[in-house]
């Protein structure tokens, strides 16, 4: 499995980002591409604990274990899987802002290691260990990546 963490492969998922353009269209879902940026970015806030969200204890307790297992599994994430409100994007943010902010996330992975995970418990799946965390963040990021074709 690909980790966030490690420099190489923090450096493809950046030169895959690089290949983006504002033009750029999604393969399936709703979201445009400046959109599908600053979402990425919102799941990299949460665990670098600069974006808090109430969690839901009822799902987090009866759906987000089961949730997390599956989402840990090595094979990608599917096409169509639901986003929570909190980080879906209504607005069209700037194409360029937006690339440049993720970009920037994503390189503390690489530059901080382990240090920039402040928050230990995601609002959906609970208790998340660094490891957890690094599956969740590379997963997701190349799955979107997926999504407009990069």
């Amino acid at each position: 499995m690909k980790s966030i963490f490690n420099p190489t492969d923090n450096r493809e998922i950046i030169d895959r980002i690089n290949q983006l353009s504002p033009i750029t269209l999604s393969q399936w879902g709703k979201m445009t591409v400046s959109q599908m940026l600053l979402h990425c970015q919102q799941i990299i806030k949460v665990a670098h604990g600069t974006l808090e969200l109430k969690p839901n204890k009822f799902l987090v307790f009866f759906f987000g274990k089961s949730a997390k297992k599956k989402l840990m599994e090595p094979q990608p994430f599917g096409k169509g899987m639901p986003t929570a409100k909190e980080f879906k994007i209504s607005h069209e943010p700037d194409f360029e802002t937006a690339k440049a902010e993720l970009i920037a996330l994503v390189e503390t992975f690489s530059k901080e290691g382990h240090n920039c995970i402040k928050n230990m418990k995601h609002p959906f799946f609970g208790e998340m260990t660094i490891e957890e965390w690094d599956t969740l963040q590379y997963k997701h990021l190349d799955h979107h990546l997926k999504q407009f074709g990069a």
